[in-house]
This record gives C-alpha cells, structure tokens and sequence, in this order.
C-alpha cells in the first residue's frame, strides 16, 4: 500500500514538474519573439524612412528637371509665336499694299475700258462704212463683168477643184507607179525563181463517164432480163447507168468521182468479158474497188514520195490520194496540189522561209475537197477540220484554212498559200471555163466600165485579163483618166470574182480632122 502511495506520489511529482518546464520553455519562448519581433518591426522602420528619404529627393530631382525642361520649351514655343506673327504682320502690310496696287489697276481697266468701248463704236461704224462701200463695188462689178458673185464663186470653186483633181491624180499616179515598180520587181524575182524550178504539164487529162460498146447488142446484155443486170451495176457501185439512143454508148451519171470511176472500170471489163449476171457483176465490182482503193493509197504516198514530207498520217495519205479522182474546173486536183506545193516551196526559199512547211501546206491545201461530197462545208473549212483531227501543227491548219480568206490569216505561208493557188489557177490551160460563164464574165467587166461617166465605149479582150476603156475627150482630161483607171480597178475588184489579175487601160484620143479642098 504505502509503495503504491509512493509510485502514485511520484508520478503526480514528475507530471507537475514536467508542465511547470513546459510552462517556463514557452514563456522564454514568448519573451525572445517578443523582443525579435520588436527589432524586425524596428529595422523595417528605419529601411522605410530612408527609402522614403531616398524617393522625396529623387522625385524633387525629377521636379526640377520637368520644370527646367518645361521652361525651355515654353521659351522656345513663345520664340516661335512672335517670329509667327512677325510674319503674319509683314504679310498683312504685304496684302494692303497689293490690294491699293490692284485698286489702281482696276481703275485702269476702267479707264481702259471705257476707251475700248469708244474704239469699238468708232470701229462698228467704219465696218459698216466698208459693207457699204463692199456692197457698191460688187454691184459695180457685177454691172462691168456680166457675172453675178454667186457666179463667180462657183467657178473660182470649179478652177480649184480642176487642179487639185490634176494634182491628186499626178500624185496617185506616182505613187502607183512607184509602188508597181518596186512590188512587180520583187514579185517578179520571188515567182520567176519559184516557177523555173518546178515546169507542170498544161495539158490537163479529162475524166469522162460515157463508155464505148462494140455492139448495140452489148445494150441489152447490161440491161438484162427485167433489168436484173442494171439494177446490179447500179447497188454494186451507187451510180447510175443511162442507156439512150446514143449508138453503142452507155452513160454512167453520179455525184461521188471515185463510184463513178468504179463503174467504169468494172462496166469496161464486164463488157470485155462478156459475161454479164448479177454474181459476177459483184465479183467485179469489189475486185475493182479494192483495185481504186489500192490506186488511191500509191497515189498519195507517191505525192508524198515525190515532195519529201515526213510524219503524214496514213489517213491523209489516203485521203490525198482520193483526189486523182477530183477535177476543178477540169483540173486534176492532186496535180494542183502537187505545183502548188513545188511553187511554195520556190517562193519559200527566196523568203528564207521553211521550205518544209511550205511543200506540207501546199500539198494539203486543197484536201477538203476529197470529202466536200460527204461533209457539208467548203473545201478550205472541212480541209482544215481534218488536219486538226490528225494533230497538224495551227500553222499548216491555219494556212489551209485561210487560203480563200474565209478566216483571217495569221502567218506569212497563209498568204504565201494565197498567191500560189492564184498563180497555179491563172496558168493558160491550166483551167477550162464554161462558154456561159466566160461570156457572162467579160459582160460583167464591160458593164462596170460602161458605167462610168465619160466613157464612151469598153472591150473586154484577152480573155478577160484587160479591159480597155475608150473615154470621151472632151469630158474626161488626162489627169481624170488616170483616176479613172483607179475607180475602174476598185469597181472590178468589188463586183467580179476572177483569178490572177485584170489590167484595165483607159485610152483617151483627140482627132483633128480637116479637108483639103
């Protein structure tokens, strides 16, 4: 009992001295913050009296030197004021003294004015002074010459249109002639050198559609039992056969040359045979056809062969070829294109041109006219669309395409295209006319000359490569032949489609006739 008294008491004893230690430790404890706080709180103090020190005096400093800097300008700014009034002033002074001078000027004027207005009306009655006077002098002169004013203005005015009309004319004159003279010389050069290199036949071979028969009997053979044997010919080859009175003579009539070829060829050597019937008129038929067909594509590549060209698609080949079958104006068509691509070529060389493209233009110029029976359009447009197929170059389609100005040409072998068709065209015997549209054709010129005033009468001569026009001497004078030459040309130009040129020759001629009696 008393050891648990004395383990209980001593417990008790060590707890109380433990929390008095504890109580102490923190009131030392409080007593040191205390006083470190109190120092802290006192530094802080004196650090911010001296930094607020330290910015009253900066910020006097700054003060001072704003001041100072306000001061200054302020000087300068009322420097400058006065200077500007100072100006302002000069310039009003300035201003008064302008304003008298130009009060002075004014009165002047005035002065001047009215001084100008006593000239005027010293002026308005001398100008009416002279009318008066005109107006005596030209009834006086009237009354002495006969002629009244009107009159004598009218052939004042006649005088100098007569001359300046002579003058005009000598001019034209001149010029045309130095414009000729300089132009036949250079086209005389390029065409001679073109043309002596390249000499085509004149003699044009003429493809015809009658077929001579040994017999009359042949008739009825190729007519057949109920017309069997024609109506065969006629589905084998799409042309129609005429057979007439003409004595041992069939006609074969169709639109396409190439059929029509055909069906000569296979008519020919049906009747050589002897056997005519529906089977072997087929037979025939396609064995020819494939003969044309072969025909056709050593034509072109002969064309080709004989030019030199290059990189043709076999398909123009093909189409070139099928013009040994087209005639214009009795003129072989690939022929023609054949000197036409040579003439290019001539012209070509004496421009420095290529003489390539030239020969390739030349010889396709006029290929629009294999399938002008099967698309509609003219021969230079479908020509044209058909080399743009097969990938030509714009030069050569272009070319092609304004050889007969129906589009506008871009480059120098268009015109070049232009000259070369006219020269191969206009060649004697080289084309054959109708005798109605020769005829209708020198009519035509004559017509156009005998319209004009002064000419008496006109001929058409030559073929209608001159005209020659007759004038009245009397009406028309040397100078107005002249310009009637030139009108004359101009009209013909207008109003008649002709290839090469026409020279129209205006022939005036004075006769003094007297008897000796």
């Amino acid at each position: 009992m008393v050891e648990w008294w004395l383990a209980w008491f001593t417990t008790l004893a060590a707890a109380a001295l433990g929390g008095f230690w504890v109580w102490h430790g923190q009131q030392v404890a409080r007593r040191n913050g205390a006083d470190t706080v109190e120092r802290i709180l006192q530094d802080a103090r004196h650090e911010a009296e001296v930094c607020l020190r330290e910015a009253r005096a900066k910020a006097e400093s700054i003060l001072n030197e704003a001041r100072k800097d306000f001061d200054l300008e302020s000087k300068e700014r009322r420097g400058r004021l006065e200077a500007l009034e100072d100006k302002h002033h000069e310039r009003l002074m300035l201003l008064e003294k302008k304003s008298g001078s130009l009060d002075a000027r004014e009165d002047g004027l005035n002065e001047r004015a009215s001084s100008l207005e006593q000239v005027k009306e010293s002026l308005s009655i001398q100008e009416k002074e002279i009318h008066s006077l005109l107006d005596e002098k030209r009834k006086r002169l009237e009354e002495l010459s006969g002629i009244t004013a009107e009159d004598a203005k009218t052939e004042l005015l006649a005088t100098l249109e007569d001359e300046l009309q002579a003058e005009t004319a000598q001019l034209m004159k001149q010029i045309q002639l130095d414009l000729k003279s300089r132009a036949k010389q250079q086209a005389q050069k390029i065409l001679t050198y073109a043309m002596e290199r390249y000499a085509a036949e004149t003699v044009d071979e003429v493809t015809t559609t009658a077929i001579q028969l040994p017999s009359e009997e042949m008739k009825g053979r190729i007519i057949g039992k109920e017309g069997r044997n024609i109506k065969s010919i006629e589905a084998a080859t799409g042309i129609n056969v005429v057979i007439d009175d003409t004595p041992q003579m069939v006609t074969l009539s169709g639109y396409d040359p190439m059929r029509r070829e055909i069906a000569r060829l296979s008519l020919e050597r049906l009747v050589e045979d002897g056997r005519i019937h529906p089977a072997h008129i087929e037979d025939t038929v396609a064995r020819v056809r494939a003969e044309v067909e072969e025909t056709v594509q050593k034509a072109g590549e002969r064309a080709v062969d004989e030019l030199k060209l290059s990189k043709l698609a076999p398909e123009l080949i093909h189409t070139l070829g099928r013009l040994k079958y087209r005639q214009s104006y009795s003129q072989n068509v690939l022929n023609h294109s054949i000197e036409m691509a040579h003439l290019m070529a001539g012209m070509a060389a004496e421009l420095d041109l290529d003489i390539h493209i030239a020969k390739r233009i030349g010889l396709l110029h006029d290929i629009g006219k294999a399938l002008t029976h099967e698309v509609e359009g003219s021969h230079a447009i479908i020509g044209a669309d058909l080399l743009r197929k097969y990938d030509e170059s714009d030069l050569v389609v272009n070319a092609v395409e304004a050889h007969h100005r129906e589009v506008e040409p871009t480059s120098v072998y268009a015109h070049l295209a232009m000259a070369a068709d006219a020269v191969t065209a206009a060649r004697p015997g080289a084309r054959l006319e109708t005798t109605q549209l020769y005829l209708t054709r020198l009519g035509d010129l004559e017509k156009i000359a005998n319209s004009f005033d002064g000419v008496q009468r006109s001929y058409a001569i030559q073929a209608g490569r001159e005209v020659r026009v007759l004038v009245e001497p009397n009406e028309v004078n040397d100078q107005q032949a002249i310009s009637l030459a030139h009108d004359i040309s101009k009209a013909i130009e207008k109003g008649v489609e002709f290839p090469g040129q026409i020279k129209v020759t205006v022939i005036r001629e004075t006769r003094s006739v007297e008897y000796a009696r």
